[in-house]
């Protein structure tokens, strides 16, 4: 090997993530049997038919753009094999290469057929004379091929998020496919994400970069949604926008990329809920939303949904999966007292019309009917639903499952999770930064896919950006739920790392995970002056600060290349959110020096209104990031909330000047130590686990608040009682005697099966088991319930709190024993104590 060579090897293994030891994986050094797919610059041809599907095509043509990302170089894109290495990709039963070299006995791949977006990668020795290895990439179906060509652009060095995170595409001169076979399907039929709440950003973003939401726009988001292995999209809705009617060229794209295009939980029958509103003289559209006294024009509106899904003119459809379904205008509850009945005739009308236009079964059209928020609870009282439609559930717009499948559940058409990580709606909104941690989204999905709900994930990220780092993971998990293990999980973030940043930079993936618990804390939204102690101010400072410096260190190594979207995914959230916890503390401590006359407040009026500035600024720099490509996207509002809907304008905070002159020196508020009969630890700390009945007690780091939390895994098996014995136990010794109290530290989640709430099981030595039991309700129009109410505080704190007494505890050695009892019990933290305990956000 050439010097010269020698060096570029070397310099991409230490770029970028490589593999070599596993089949068809993509390596910088040649193997035997190995395709060159990258040889001293040059890329390999890609071949695809000149007939083949038109996602087959773009995804060819789209992977041949990858090669020459990487190696600088234009790849040829051919209709016909010809020499030297090339990459072919088509669908089984519908190329005439591929059943050229099936039949010749070149490529076995009859395994995958009628397998759904099932792909199976071979590299073939000699497919043809002259010609020494082929990657065959081949798909059961046609996004079986995008995703298998895919999965070969992300471990070459494209990341999913080249262009909508700006990740930069590491240059390569050789990179070489090793020899063998492989196969891979999703084990969810449908993954996706749901743009929501999209004013002023999204919109704001779409209008000034592309003229609106068309279909120049949603080409990248298309391309995003397909490299990440996901297939579904729900389209932004928030009037003026309407996915079908404002460009008919989206859904036509849509569908020739390979996308499934659907509507949101209450939209039904493909009509964007904004379309009701538009040309209401024609007759069609307009009037009440009540189906009872509108049902005609209702009906008429619908089929017009339906007839457009049918438009392409060959007798199929542009490739849909079909809301039903119904709620009120605007998404809203229906009206008060509705009966289960009409939704029934609803659904059933909806299914007559689908059939009706299609001319064929309505079974034989994919449907989903969304039971979000109230539509649940007519489900829970034994609203029926067709055999083939997919039920879909809901979180509680904060993370938390509120429903699992507990009846029908050989149910045809399966359960699917509609999640979010953004909101709009109480106890207030949470849109304008990520604030979510993928150990909690991993916890709540696996306890989803083990209890069945295998037929879609769809997830709200509001704008996209800036929710890119917990959407790839969601995408992730969703194509293979099986394989994210707890080991995958606490691997992931600095695999993403690796993958985005190179391989030397793994550190950053874990300045991701401390900012995500950060941020998961408490939404910035619920944040004020007032929300945390100057003490709680203080810790959390000081844990921003440190954060913040190991952001600047790991960006000291990166290359100018990798700046931009370092920003976008590392330095804005923790500047910004960093930023807003300085300005909340400098608020408060402003206000504690004022209302004693101490000049002190002054200083800190000057850092609180420096703060609101820096705010304004990073959004500024957000803005102008990549000559103005974002220009938009940081326009949420988020200073200033009252209530639980946003202000127009950011606010800043009001801070009192009195006469004096400010000292200049740091002012420090320490901290309250724990006194010693006060013991507190950590789930993830305990002393010993006692296994059984199948289940594992299994600590998740970073899961929650602090350190972690503790889960008895798999997920989604049934109750344990005490004599089943599944326990952890946590020594402990007490300095003074007396009664005793325990306070557990639970995640806020949701009895998701039913039975009447949550419960764990607390004893202390050999003494008896109490049963500890919550259930907190996310209920709409149910404030005055005590659930309720202890639901809003559970998700506004993240974190739900019991307690339970020992009387007559004497100071020593003892054993604290916790019980499971019931699934979906995560315990993140325990306080013991014979004292009073001092009062902290995160607890002593």
């Amino acid at each position: 090997m050439r010097i010269s060579a020698l060096i570029t090897v070397l310099m991409a293994v230490s770029g970028a993530a490589y593999a070599c030891d596993t089949p068809v994986s993509v390596c910088p050094k040649q193997s035997t049997g190995a395709l060159a797919l990258i040889a001293g610059g040059t890329p390999a041809r890609v071949i695809v038919d000149a007939k083949a599907d038109n996602a087959v095509r773009h995804v060819a043509e789209s992977f041949a753009e990858d090669l020459e990302r990487v190696s600088g170089k234009k790849a040829e894109l051919s209709n016909a094999p010809g020499k030297g290495p090339m990459v072919i990709i088509g669908v089984l039963g519908q190329s005439k290469i591929l059943d050229d070299l099936i039949k010749r006995g070149k490529l076995k791949a009859e395994d995958i057929k009628g397998q759904w977006e099932a792909y199976r990668q071979i590299v073939v020795e000699k497919p043809y004379k002259g010609v020494a290895e082929a990657l065959v990439i081949v798909g059961a179906d046609r996004r079986g091929a995008v995703f298998g060509t895919y999965d070969i652009s992300e471990k070459m060095g494209v990341s999913p998020a080249y262009w909508f995170a700006d990740v930069p595409v590491r240059h390569a001169d050789n990179l070489f496919i090793t020899a063998g076979s492989r196969e891979d399907q999703p084990k969810v039929r449908y993954r996706g994400f749901f743009i929501n709440d999209e004013a002023p950003a999204f919109s704001t973003w779409t209008k000034e970069k592309f003229g609106g939401a068309n279909h120049k726009a949603y080409a990248h988001i298309f391309e995003y949604l397909l490299r990440m292995k996901g297939n579904y999209l729900w389209p932004a809705m928030w009037a003026p926008r309407a996915f079908n009617a404002d460009d008919r060229e989206n859904m036509v794209l849509a569908d020739a990329m390979g996308v499934v295009m659907g509507t949101s939980h209450h939209e039904p029958m493909t009509r964007a809920q904004d379309e009701w509103h538009r040309d209401t003289d024609k007759g069609v559209t307009g009037g009440k939303w009540d189906y009872t006294s509108n049902g005609e024009n209702l009906r008429k509106f619908w089929r017009g949904g339906i007839e457009r899904m049918m438009s392409k003119g060959d007798g199929t459809p542009y490739e849909s999966l079909v809301t039903v379904g119904m709620r009120g205008d605007g998404d809203e509850p229906m009206a008060e007292g509705t009966a289960t009945k009409l939704l029934e005739t609803i659904v059933a009308d909806q299914r007559k019309i689908i059939a009706d236009v299609t001319k064929k079964p309505a079974d034989q059209t994919p449907q989903v009917w969304a039971l979000y928020k109230e539509v649940q609870d007519y489900y829970d009282h034994g609203m029926s639903v067709p055999d083939d439609v997919i039920l879909l559930f809901a979180d509680d717009n904060w993370g938390q499952l509120r429903r699992l499948a507990t009846r029908d559940l050989n149910h045809k058409g399966g359960f699917g999770i509609y999640y979010h990580f953004d909101y709009v709606g109480g106890p207030r909104n949470y849109k304008w930064i990520n604030t979510n941690q993928i150990e909690k989204t991993w916890q709540q999905m696996d306890l989803a896919y083990r209890s069945n709900a295998r037929s879609l994930w769809v997830v709200n990220v509001g704008d996209i950006k800036p929710m890119e780092f917990p959407l790839q993971f969601f995408l992730k998990q969703a194509w293979n739920p099986e394989a994210m293990t707890p080991a995958a999980l606490k691997a992931y973030p600095a695999e993403w790392a690796k993958a985005t940043f190179g391989a030397e930079n793994a550190a950053i993936g874990d300045l991701v995970t401390r900012y995500s618990q950060f941020a998961a804390r408490k939404k910035p939204e619920l944040i004020d002056p007032a929300t945390f102690s100057l003490s709680d101010y203080e810790i959390f400072a000081t844990q921003w600060q440190m954060l913040v410096a190991d952001m600047w260190a790991e960006k000291k190594k990166l290359p100018p290349e990798a700046l931009d979207a370092y920003f976008e995914l590392v330095e804005h959230p923790i500047l910004a959110l960093s930023n807003l916890y300085d300005l909340y503390y400098n608020v408060a401590l402003n206000r504690m020096f004022a209302a004693k006359n101490n000049p002190v407040a002054n200083l800190f009026a000057d850092k609180a209104e420096a703060a609101f500035k820096r705010d304004k600024e990073l959004s500024a720099q957000y803005h102008a990031l990549k000559g103005g490509k974002w220009d938009g996207m940081m326009l949420q509002t988020h200073i200033g909330y009252t209530y639980w809907n946003e202000p127009k304008t950011d606010i800043m905070p009001e801070v009192r000047r009195v006469p004096g002159e400010a000292p200049k020196r740091a002012i420090v508020i320490p901290a309250t130590a724990v006194p010693p009969d006060v013991i507190s630890r950590e789930a993830p700390d305990f002393t010993r686990a006692v296994n059984g009945k199948g289940l594992t007690w299994t600590p998740i780091a970073h899961l929650g608040r602090t350190k972690g939390a503790v889960l008895a895994l798999p997920q989604g098996e049934g109750a344990t009682t005490p004599a089943d014995n599944v326990r952890l136990e946590y020594d402990v010794t007490l300095t003074k005697a007396g009664e005793a109290t325990l306070k557990l530290y639970m995640a806020p989640t949701i009895d998701a099966k039913g039975a009447g709430g949550i419960t764990i099981g607390v004893s202390l030595d050999d003494g008896p088991v109490e049963t500890l039991r919550y259930n907190l309700l996310a209920t709409p129009g149910a404030a005055a319930n005590p659930d309720q109410a202890a639901w809003i505080e559970a998700v506004s704190n993240n974190i739900h709190v019991l307690s339970a007494k020992f009387p007559r505890v004497t100071a020593g050695k003892h054993t604290l024993k916790i019980w499971r009892l019931s699934d979906n019990a995560v315990l993140e933290k325990l306080v013991l104590s014979t004292g009073p305990v001092p009062e902290r956000y995160l607890g002593p």
